[in-house]
């Protein structure tokens, strides 16, 4: 089977040609590689690890070892210390890989590249879906991805984060995504999503959207924007009213993206405070920052705007209409959501994204030479902790 055969079939798409590592690669990696041609080669073992706690993710990086010792006509031996969708704590090792120093040696960058990312990414996720277990997750970062190897990076970690959290909490989690190229990772095999702004600037309405839409996927759930005229409130009620088959079976939603510049239709600070008083008053009592009470009580798609959202559907008989928040879902924000005990069913979100991408880097050291242990000062935490009874000999 061809690598490119045996790479879709993995569920890996982007994985480099191994004839372009040279060029991939950092450069002193490439002197080093010749430097080892010349005077012999040794068996080495790296140690990888981060500086911050994450969630396992090392599929990417194993499929790429794996294709380049194909290539190579060499083995690496790979020893997963945490498997995927482990914890890993910061500076724990999470994998030794062990093989011929000139055929790893240029391979760090790369692999380097599809580690530390996707690892914090999925915390992020798998934070987000622990605060919300109740709430289903759409990853909707394709957008904001620096390329598709980014894009798959991060379908990756939403969805192995996601995992971890229904593991440990019975969260919903991720159920999707907005790509079809990396639905597999959800079990989809399509992405998800129904109408950007564009299509209602187009229709000329938002209800005209809506009966576009369902004209065209009429055996589809419809799920619509409501902010783009600013009319949140009378927009939803509006097409709930006009589709009440769709709004009584469950199978109309309704989105809030309301950007940050403004209130949600009929909404101040004042009665943002009066509505989260009324529905969720702890959640605005006791100290809270400036930043968890703009998630709260600010512009944009806050908690107290999805509880007016929700009460205005409700007391239109329209109980069955779905809520789907997007715009800034970040961990931060999807906890102040579970404080307000915002009445969402579904959360579209890019914000898993790491926020600092220092904290992305992922590091390998060696730990080896031919067997006999060596690493630079200060990283001895990297070594293979032995057992008793190694110690006592």
């Amino acid at each position: 089977m061809p690598d490119s055969a045996r790479s879709t079939a993995r569920g890996v798409t982007n994985l480099p040609e191994i004839d372009a590592v040279p060029a991939l690669t950092d450069f002193y990696f490439n002197r080093t590689k010749q430097v080892v041609e010349r005077f012999g080669d040794k068996e080495v073992t790296y140690a990888v690890f981060m500086r911050r706690p994450v969630i396992s993710t090392p599929r990417l990086v194993i499929e790429f070892l794996e294709k380049a010792a194909r290539e190579r006509g060499v083995n690496f031996k790979i020893e997963l210390v945490h498997k995927e969708g482990e914890w890993v704590g910061a500076g724990d090792p999470m994998l030794y890989i062990s093989g011929s120093l000139k055929h790893l040696v240029d391979l760090e960058t790369l692999y380097l590249q599809r580690l530390g990312p996707p690892c914090v990414a999925a915390y992020n996720a798998y934070v987000m879906c622990q605060e919300l277990p109740k709430v289903a997750f759409i990853a909707m970062d394709a957008r904001h991805c620096a390329g598709a190897e980014m894009a798959e990076m991060m379908a990756y970690a939403a969805a192995v984060g996601s995992a971890a959290a229904k593991a440990e909490v019975g969260s919903v989690g991720f159920i999707g995504n907005a790509t079809t190229a990396t639905a597999h990772f959800f079990g989809q095999d399509s992405g998800l999503g129904t109408m950007p702004h564009a299509l209602i600037g187009y229709a000329g309405s938002t209800t005209r959207a809506a009966e576009m839409y369902h004209e065209t996927f009429p055996d589809e759930p419809v799920t619509i924007l409501a902010d783009y005229f600013g009319n949140e409130i009378t927009d939803s009620l509006a097409v709930a009213r006009r589709f009440p088959d769709l709004a009584a079976a469950g199978k109309l939603s309704v989105r809030l993206d309301t950007h940050g510049g403004r209130y949600v239709e009929g909404l101040d600070l004042a009665s943002s405070y009066d509505i989260l008083e009324r529905h969720a008053p702890k959640s605005i009592r006791g100290y809270r920052t400036e930043a968890e009470l703009r998630y709260l009580v600010g512009t944009g798609v806050s908690a107290a705007a999805i509880w007016a959202l929700r009460k205005a559907l409700d007391k239109a008989g329209f109980k069955k209409v779905k809520l789907v928040g997007s715009s800034g879902f970040s961990p931060a924000k999807c906890r102040m959501m579970a404080a307000a005990n915002a009445p969402l069913d579904v959360i579209g979100t890019g914000s898993y994204l790491p926020d600092q991408w220092s904290e992305t880097y992922a590091t390998a050291d060696i730990v080896a030479y031919d067997g006999v242990p060596l690493v630079k000062l200060g990283r001895e935490f990297l070594l293979r902790k032995r057992s008793d009874a190694e110690s006592a000999k």
